[in-house]
């Protein structure tokens, strides 16, 4: 994109952490479309003299989140207080935390081998919601307080494709931990990014310029793309770019100033006085790191090379842990790996897109999947007649796939002679396609046993069918 200026971009990922109640108090944290204010307390709306208290389930589940982000873990780490004002924050500060973290520096690595550094991955509680509207700003403060874990990584992304691969890439690991569930159409994962540009070859940073609260891959990526080229073209005009924090606009596609930045907020940190620091034994920190599971890299490697998956079917089946899960139980029950993966992307994941249906949705458990899969191998069942109204009787009862196919009274032609009848007549009534497939022309073997299938009203197996038919042929 660029010959003359190399793009250095960082990230910093806002994920909400998978915990019922919010960070310091007991209010829940399920206030997605609930009624405004509604899901507040004296604790988290910053009342004078109450007191938080840490859950002890989001420290957890951020230990085990830096882990699988190859974080290290110190011994110990505490709670600071972050002060500014505005009128989402209504403690006036929030609680973070600033020189002792609950980890240290990771890394992950992306498609094609690049490593990704982490500075480290620290606690917050979340500011509540502001809504600008033409008769003045509302606060919804139900989000205040929820539990947040930001991850920062070092500026070692050198293009709009690299950083979309590293923050896909920490989603994947973030929800195969359970550490956060990401939803991003609820906001439960945000990214603000630094980028600037340098001549190539130079190793001293450009002007940093940061854009905040971006809550999709697609802004994600628009926003970089748009920084880039205008930083670019200052640049090639001679003009100098302002450290600055700018929002992205959606609607116009631009990024926008919301204020200067030339130098470090004075955040005035202190340790916050009424929370006791963490402290975490090492044996703990080998608890949680034997616990991990197998992390969306490895999977994705194990898929291709234990099941022969193409590096896209096992991107797709090994998205999120669920997924993966249900393919994987699909093999188990079938004892076919190809068929399996054919079924879950093609056959169940259609019909879940053409529902706008998510796999937690799906009528049709992996076992019941597993099953129908199980029958083409056995013979019992055409793949055509499973791929037609047996999944879709399934897909629109529930129903075991062995319940349908009595129902449906269907049943395979496996008999040599019934399927030579067959053969026999789709050749006398098809002269120009034999005379092709006794010439040589091996393509036209598929329309034969197309014709044959259409005539079995999809009954006979198509290997069956062709080797009868080139029996017949003499071939």
């Amino acid at each position: 994109m660029l010959h003359a200026y190399e793009v250095v971009i960082g990230l910093e990922i806002h994920a909400q952490i998978s915990s019922k109640t919010k960070m310091f108090c007991s209010c829940s944290t399920d206030s997605f479309g609930k009624p405004p204010n509604s899901n507040v307390c004296p604790i988290c709306m910053g009342f004078p003299g109450m007191l938080p208290a840490t859950n002890k389930e989001c420290v957890e589940k951020g230990i085990r989140a830096a882990l699988a982000l190859n974080c290290e873990i110190p011994s110990f780490s505490k709670f600071d207080r972050k002060n500014y004002f505005y009128p989402d924050l209504p403690k006036g500060y929030q609680i973070s935390q600033f020189d002792q973290a609950v980890s240290g520096k990771g890394f992950i690595e992306v498609e094609g081998g690049r490593r990704i550094g982490i500075t480290r991955l620290h606690l917050e509680d979340d500011a509540g919601k502001l809504t600008h509207t033409s008769r003045g700003t509302l606060c919804d403060y139900n989000r205040s307080g929820a539990p947040l874990m930001e991850i920062v990584s070092e500026p070692d992304m050198r293009s709009v494709a690299e950083a979309s691969a590293y923050a896909q890439e920490v989603r994947r690991i973030l929800r195969y931990v359970g550490s956060s569930d990401c939803d991003m159409e609820k906001g439960m994962m945000r990214f603000d990014l630094n980028v600037s540009l340098r001549p190539v070859g130079q190793d001293e940073f450009g002007t940093k310029v940061e854009v905040k609260n971006l809550n999709s891959f697609r802004s994600l990526e628009r926003a970089l793309e748009y920084e880039i080229r205008r930083q670019e073209e200052m640049l090639e005009n001679g003009q100098k770019i302002a450290q600055e924090t700018r929002g992205w606009d959606d609607d116009k596609a631009e990024t926008v100033s919301q204020r200067g930045k030339e130098q470090a907020h004075d955040y005035r940190y202190f340790p916050e006085p009424d929370l006791p620091p963490v402290e975490v034994e090492e044996s703990r920190v080998l608890e949680y790191k034997k616990e991990l599971p197998e992390l969306p890299r490895l999977r994705r490697a194990r898929f291709v090379s234990e099941y022969g998956l193409s590096e896209h079917d096992a991107l797709f089946l090994a998205e999120e842990p669920e997924r993966a899960d249900y393919f994987e139980e699909v093999i188990r029950v079938s004892g076919d790996m190809k068929k399996a993966a054919s079924f879950v992307t093609t056959i169940l994941f259609g019909a879940l897109k053409r529902d706008q249906r998510s796999l937690s949705e799906s009528p049709i458990s992996a076992r019941q999947l597993g099953t129908l899969v199980k029958r083409i191998v056995e013979g019992k069942l055409s793949t055509n007649q499973a791929k037609g109204e047996v999944f879709e009787a399934m897909y629109s009862t529930g129903k075991d796939p062995d319940a349908v196919i009595d129902e449906l009274g269907l049943s395979v032609v496996s008999d040599a002679g019934a399927i030579d009848e067959l053969c026999k007549k789709v050749i006398e009534a098809h002269p120009g396609p034999v005379a092709d497939v006794q010439g040589g022309k091996e393509q036209a073997i598929g329309f034969l046993v197309g014709q044959v299938m259409k005539e079995s009203r999809g009954t006979a197996q198509p290997p069956v069918v062709q080797e009868r038919l080139r029996a017949l042929l003499g071939l």
